[in-house]
């Protein structure tokens, strides 16, 4: 995964607003608030409600 850190600093949790934290592992986005993953494909970061995988299953 290769995303500019400046976009980092700037990207939030679209459901709760929270600071994301990087998952390089897994390429994922994970807002530790409200137990999302949001995918990163081809470097692009899918924020999307619908496209994230729970955590909590």
């Amino acid at each position: 995964m290769n995303l500019d850190p400046a976009l980092l600093e700037i990207l939030v949790c679209p459901q709760c607003r929270a600071t994301l934290a990087v998952d390089v592992d897994r390429d994922e986005l994970v807002c530790n608030m409200c137990r999302l993953a949001y995918p990163v494909r081809d470097d692009i970061p899918v924020m999307l409600v619908g496209e994230a995988r729970s955590l909590t299953d």
